[in-house]
């Protein structure tokens, strides 16, 4: 990335939650993968699917990764 002069990882990260974005974990994946919410980068929210559905349907655009 920094060969083709893109951001970094944390830089895409910190640019996207401070134009507002929202980082939401889901909590099933974070059971099933053994993940714990200290595991997470600061700003991260917990959430599952019906969290996810929720917000998606009130929001300009969502992406579920």
């Amino acid at each position: 990335m920094k060969d083709d002069k893109v951001p970094s990882l944390t830089e895409l990260i910190d640019s996207a939650q401070s134009g507002g974005a929202r980082l939401v974990g889901c909590t099933m994946t974070m059971d099933l993968l053994g993940i714990a919410p200290d595991d997470l980068i600061d700003g991260v929210e917990l959430g599952g699917i019906a969290t996810f559905l929720g917000e998606a349907s009130e929001s300009d655009g969502a992406f579920f990764i």
